[in-house]
């Protein structure tokens, strides 16, 4: 091995070891490995930021921008609405539910697919009284396998195509339908399976939530008002109370000192604060007769936090979430009119850059927004820290109060995706059609080859804000900037691999050590290897590391590379078995109230059957 192979190996070997750790972002490691490729003199600094002009980047980008303008528009919303059946039984609601969810990932992003299709699918699971989870997952699984069907499905094929664009042999990049041949029919067997079998695997996990909405309990925090029944009491008797109605005290606040575990003996004053375990609905319930109010996080000072959020009127409150009116509050306050006061279930999906690891306090919920955080949904774990400074994660659930408008910009600025049953965007007919028919022009220039694919979908992206259909200010929210980072610098590492030979050399010793020369058990090598690794780190990662790999194993071998970068591309997009693995599955962790290990009891039959079927295919359509 010659010095550069080794550095570049070790650079890649520990940008590995970072995702799988997952302390950092997965952007962030990729800068990092871009700048030490760098400074290794691996990558010309010339050629440093080269990977954010290539095309799989700038094509990811604008179809980021068109699916955003589809989905604020109403244009899916109103395709799934007249595609889902009314009256149907299990199978063939979830059957319908996750075709619907395949096909718009074909031409969208699917994490758009599955955030509009959620509220849809919670409707199924009440409709068929079963638990949200059991929709949920096949749902998430459905979104996954549509991607793989078309070149813009997902992020994986994009990169893929870019790798085989640019191995200098002639070839050129995939088409937009190349995947079709291998991605459709795995990804209708893999439907079936879910619809038909798979989802009896799913556990049955039916947390307590709002109207039947599976959300998981929250942790709250509620003061003791002066002049309560509450006060003067011992912990023990509030929690006899309290457990009654299915809640339970988890923590207590004292002026500047936190208590995890109460004494049932302590007796309790005025402003004292309980840390409540409990459902939404139980809080409206339980807080007045006991003289306790809601805490609202956020708020700059604890008078605006008394103007905020009054526990006589949560229940009032929840029902203006679904769009009824609240009676005025009645005080001598400034008029404040409780109509225009909603609750709002959000959960935050990942990378969740705006809020993950900032607390309501640093974000300045009240002060930017005008919002309440009541409280925090966080499935197998309880925070030590106060509410308005938890450090907020991906997967949370947020219980928020305030106004419709001020939720719906907090929603579009954080890319949390609201879970209460009230649209927040009402949709708008002509920009739905001026929408879908950009798109539609855009996947047909790119799959006739008037047009490649990233000067159509830049096209489109172009005249979709110039018709207004997706408004200016949100162009820059549209955009998912740690995937567009993540690939613009991991680019440059994969051609490092490929020009310093170290992906050769990585694959020689892969095919001769495992495979041994045996170009069938190669590919189905390359393809596991993969898969596993979407499972624990971002599928876009997991293709730009694999696809020198496959490039070099078919090298090595001295076969054709596409039924290897396919294998690639097919594994890159199946993460079925951790909630990390894909943002799909990480935003049904909370409302589908599941456990870390929950994933692969239907995960591990789907990715069987998915070799099972691409394997056959991937020798028959592009022999090797």
């Amino acid at each position: 091995m010659t010095p550069e192979q080794i550095t570049v190996l070790a650079i890649l070997g520990a940008v590995v070891g970072l995702f799988l750790w997952g302390k950092w972002r997965h952007d962030l490691v990729a800068v990092l490995a871009l700048v030490a490729c760098v400074v290794a003199g691996l990558v010309p600094s010339e050629q440093a930021f080269s990977g954010f002009g290539h095309p799989a980047v700038i094509t990811v980008a604008c179809m980021l921008i068109m699916s955003k303008a589809l989905q604020l528009s109403g244009a899916v919303e109103v395709m799934a609405r007249y595609a889902l059946p009314a009256n149907a039984g299990p199978m063939v609601s979830l059957l319908a539910l996750m075709g619907v969810g395949a096909a718009l990932s074909g031409f969208m992003n699917n994490v758009g697919a599955m955030a509009l299709l959620m509220p849809m699918a919670i409707k199924v699971a009440k409709r068929l009284d079963m638990p949200p989870g059991r929709v949920l997952m096949p749902l998430a699984f459905g979104t996954i396998l549509g991607g793989m069907t078309t070149l813009v499905g997902t992020p994986p094929n994009l990169i893929v195509a870019g790798f085989r664009a640019n191995m200098g042999d002639g070839r050129g990049s995939f088409g937009m339908f190349d995947f079709t041949a291998i991605g459709l029919p795995v990804a209708l067997i893999g439907i079936a399976f879910v619809a038909l079998i798979g989802w009896r695997f799913v556990p049955k996990r039916q947390p307590a939530g709002m109207d039947g909405f599976d959300t998981g309990a929250y942790l709250t925090e509620a003061r003791i008002l002066e002049g309560g029944s509450s006060v003067g009491k011992r912990v023990a008797e509030v929690e006899k109370v309290l457990e009654a109605a299915g809640a339970q005290i988890v923590g207590m606040v004292r002026g500047d000192i936190r208590l995890t575990a109460p004494n049932p003996r302590r007796m309790l004053r005025v402003d004292d604060i309980l840390v409540i375990e409990a459902a939404a609905d139980t809080l409206a319930s339980v807080l007045s007769s006991l003289g306790l109010k809601l805490e609202a996080a956020g708020a700059p000072s604890e008078k605006d936090t008394e103007d905020s959020a009054i526990p006589d009127n949560l229940g009032k409150a929840a029902k203006g979430a679904k769009g009824q009116d609240v009676p005025k509050e009645e005080d001598d306050k400034p008029p404040r009119h409780a109509a225009e006061i909603v609750l709002a279930e959000m959960v935050i999906l990942p990378p969740g850059l705006t809020l993950t690891g900032r607390s309501a306090k640093d974000i300045g919920l009240a002060e930017r927004y005008g919002l309440n955080l009541l409280a925090v949904s966080r499935q197998g774990n309880r925070s030590v820290e106060r509410l308005r400074a938890m450090p907020l994660r991906p997967g949370d659930i947020l219980l928020l109060q305030g106004p419709p408008q001020a939720l719906s910009n907090f929603a579009s600025d954080t890319s949390c995706v609201p879970l209460a049953e009230r649209d927040l965007q009402i949709p708008n007919k002509r920009k739905a059609l001026q929408a879908t028919v950009i798109m539609l022009l855009s996947v047909a220039a790119a799959a006739t080859g008037l047009l490649p694919a990233s000067v159509a979908f830049m096209a489109g992206a172009l005249f979709t804000l110039l018709v207004r259909a997706l408004p200016l200010r949100q162009l820059y929210d549209a955009v998912d900037w740690p995937v567009i980072v993540l690939l613009g610098a991991l680019f440059p590492l994969a051609n490092a691999m490929q020009t310093t030979g170290a992906a050769d050399w990585l694959a020689r010793g892969l095919m001769n050590a495992v495979a041994q020369g045996n170009a069938t058990v190669a590919l189905l090598l390359i393809l596991v290897v993969t898969m596993f690794l979407s499972d624990l780190m971002n599928n876009a990662a997991t293709a730009a590391v694999m696809c020198p790999v496959a490039i070099g194993s078919a090298a090595a071998l001295g076969v054709s590379p596409d039924p290897f970068l396919m294998a690639v591309a097919i594994g890159a997009s199946c993460a079925f078995l951790t909630p990390i693995g894909h943002q799909n599955n990480t935003m049904i962790l909370g409302p589908g109230g599941f456990r870390f290990g929950d994933y692969w009891k239907l995960g591990v039959p789907l990715e069987i059957l998915v070799v099972s079927v691409s394997m056959p295919l991937l020798l028959i359509v592009w022999p090797l």
